[in-house]
């Protein structure tokens, strides 16, 4: 098959998937009631295909889309971005870590993969670990497509059990994670290195330095291997404290945070109560962003560095035009905006949207698409289809293969909504690794044995807010009753809440709208987003 016709023709094999298991519907005004545990086997189809393609995934931590870092990246602005396609309006189910990333190796909306949290025992691995998600996720659907699967970096927070700190999850052929250390300050950590532990203690061993080396070495030697690749590269940064390497730590004096519309916000009296009784930023809090920006673009410099000796290397290997690289972040970052000083978990731009960027077979270069709605639940099916792949019928998301040709499916004909939901981070362990910690520091029993599978699955938090982003609106919904309405074409940094001037008819159908979404599973979501507000 020539690669300018995947695309095409591998959108003609895709076939209506089924429901998974009944869900009880979060609604951010309702406690809900227990949710079944998931199941933990599911089939996938492995289409025929002479010539599969290779996978260059590249995912970053807490990158904003909007506040301008890419445009410090000039490798990725060369190399993906002009060679490939930008999708604009690429959402995050839950602007989260752990919960963002099981929506990725999933394709599930949050409500049905029950991830709510960076740790146990709403989410993390330990949970993902006892619902026995890892038995089926892109890894393992690919693997029985015949691929070679190899993970560097970070997988999901919680990570390793201490106990098994050489525990590789089902679906990974190779395998370098942190399991000690200090892997978010760049230095300092050991990774578990296919079932070994290997220190890394020099001052040349930054992390990210130390990803793109392994990568570098693994796409050399695949090269030789007839058997195609699927490559899952995960730095830390630019999550926090975001340390450049030192090559990278004078550059760009001076740089300022954007001041966005949004940066310190004039008048938040019509936002939630716990922003709205914000004061203005204060000089060190001004002081403490500008700083924080400035490292989060120096640290993001050595990820732009590894782009640019990957592609070197997959042309130089002659792999090049046979693979899909694909570039994105589990969440975004918001910095100043409406008053909050540094963080994400909020349903704003800010926070909910990241940058994704695809180069491949078949991709027209340097082409910006806007007005269609895709996020991170739709990852895992489009690689799967790019690869012959028919994935499990719990499938939340949807292939983008119909956007990533030079005739995309019309707009009108595309998703019209998708889901944002938020539970809350606690307990948030991102800092640090909470099993490197001395036992009996007051780290909670269940970080460090697999917690139990009956206790586990049937914790589930009530939302902190539910959220509809549409083309035009964003509407939220929050636990005490409160609500925000955003027209982001008229008013695209969210500072006049319409809510509480709204047509209530408007209102009546978003929040249906937005229930019936919160409730969905598998084919259900698909066709709830793409009923509209008709």
């Amino acid at each position: 098959m020539k690669s300018s016709s995947r695309i095409s023709l591998l959108a003609l094999i895709v076939i209506v998937l089924g429901g998974c298991l009944p869900q009880t519907p979060p609604a951010a005004t309702v406690t809900p009631a227990e949710v079944p545990a998931l199941t933990a086997q599911a089939d996938v189809t492995v289409v025929p295909m002479p010539d599969r393609p290779n996978f260059l995934f590249i995912l970053v931590d807490d990158l904003d889309e909007k506040l301008d870092v890419l445009d410090y990246m000039p490798h990725l602005q060369e190399l993906l971005t002009a060679q490939g396609l930008t999708i604009l309006d690429f959402l995050i189910n839950t602007p989260l870590c752990c919960p963002s990333r099981a929506c990725i190796l999933r394709g599930q909306y949050t409500h049905n993969h029950q991830i709510y949290s960076n740790g146990a025992p709403t989410g993390g691995f330990e949970k993902f670990h006892a619902l026995q998600s890892e038995t089926s996720t892109l890894a393992t659907w690919l693997q029985q497509a015949g691929y070679r699967t190899a993970l560097f970096g970070k997988y999901l927070n919680g990570y390793p059990f201490p106990s098994e700190r050489d525990y590789i999850p089902p679906g990974w052929t190779d395998w370098h994670s942190p399991v000690k250390g200090t892997p978010y300050k760049e230095f300092n950590f050991t990774l578990n290195q296919n079932g070994q532990q290997v220190d890394y203690r020099s001052q040349e061993d930054y992390l990210t330095d130390v990803l793109a080396r392994k990568a570098d070495d693994y796409l050399r030697g695949s090269a030789s291997n007839s058997d195609p690749f699927f490559v899952y590269l995960a730095p830390y940064a630019p999550h926090g404290p975001a340390v450049p390497a030192p090559r990278h730590a004078q550059a760009f004096p001076g740089l300022l945070a954007p001041r966005t519309p949004a940066f310190d916000e004039a008048d938040v009296s019509d936002k939630p109560y716990a922003i709205a009784s914000n004061p203005h930023l204060t000089q060190e809090q001004l002081d403490r962003i500008d700083e924080l920006y400035r490292l989060r673009v120096q640290s993001m410099q050595a990820v732009d560095e590894m782009i640019a000796r990957l592609v070197a290397t997959l042309q130089e290997t002659g792999q090049l035009e046979n693979t899909y690289i694909i570039f994105t972040s589990d969440n975004g970052y918001h910095l100043g905006q409406h008053r909050l000083p540094a963080g994400k978990g909020t349903p704003y731009e800010e926070d909910i949207a990241v940058p994704f960027i695809v180069r491949g077979p078949g991709i027209p270069a340097g082409r910006s698409l806007d007005g269609y709605l895709a996020g991170n639940v739709d990852i895992a099916p489009t690689i799967a289809e790019l690869a012959g792949v028919i994935p499990p019928a719990y499938v939340d998301g949807r292939s983008l293969a119909p956007l990533l040709g030079g005739d995309p499916v019309a707009a009108a004909d595309w998703r019209q909504a998708y889901l944002i939901e938020y539970y809350g981070s606690d307990p948030d362990a991102e800092s640090f690794l909470a099993s490197d910690l001395p036992i009996g520091l007051g780290i909670p029993d269940q970080l460090l044995e697999p917690p139990d599978l009956d206790q586990t699955v049937q914790i589930t938090p009530a939302p902190k807010f539910l959220a509809l982003r549409t083309s035009r609106y964003v509407y939220v919904e929050y636990a005490g009753g409160f609500r925000e309405l955003y027209d982001l074409i008229e008013d695209p940094y969210e500072l006049a809440n319409l809510a509480a001037d709204a047509d209530p008819a408007l209102l009546e159908k978003l929040s249906g709208w937005l229930k019936d979404l919160a409730s969905c599973s598998g084919t259900g979501c698909r066709a709830v987003e793409d009923r509209g507000l008709h």
